[in-house]
């Protein structure tokens, strides 16, 4: 697929078949998440790989959730990167979804707000994480309509705050 492809076909997928995902295509989702930029090139992240059906139910938040088949998880290193470590992580999940997409796959972001005791007691996750992200992965068994979006106009200025002009 073309970047702006991938970039357009991107969907937050709440619906999966039961089709287990390939190691091989796992990997490649997660090589596009370990090649993503950082500050200062530390990499403070740590991906979790969950396929265990009684754990992804734990862990789901909702429950369509528990339907995918795998799930990654996101941790920020804050040990590594105190300040940028959450921007970093962002990239990388970033990275994870539109590496799914590209191989026709669904995923959508899950955030932990309030949930992340239960996650790192589930996954054993050290003290220095921060769990960020969540991420249901699997073949999609919906194909939600785009929804609309802000026009440039409307999110853009040129040069100082409010303005239109090039």
């Amino acid at each position: 697929m073309k970047f702006e492809e991938v970039l357009e076909k991107r969907r937050s997928i709440r619906k999966y078949k039961d089709t287990p995902i390939p190691k091989e295509k796992i990997l490649k989702i997660l090589e596009a998440a370990r090649i993503a930029p950082s500050a200062g090139h530390r990499q403070p992240w740590h991906f979790v790989v969950v396929e265990n059906k009684e754990t992804i139910k734990k862990l789901a938040k909702q429950e369509w959730a528990a339907e995918a088949p795998v799930m990654i998880v996101g941790l920020a290193d804050q040990a590594a990167s105190p300040s940028w470590c959450i921007n970093d992580i962002g990239i990388a999940c970033e990275h994870i979804v539109l590496a799914a997409t590209n191989l026709g796959l669904g995923t959508c972001w899950m955030g932990q707000t309030g949930r992340e005791d239960l996650v790192k007691g589930l996954l054993d996750v050290p003290d220095n994480f921060k769990v960020i992200a969540v991420i249901p992965l699997g073949v999609p068994d919906e194909t939600p309509a785009p929804k609309e979006r802000k026009s440039l106009d409307t999110i853009v200025s040129w040069e100082k705050y409010g303005s239109k002009s090039r």
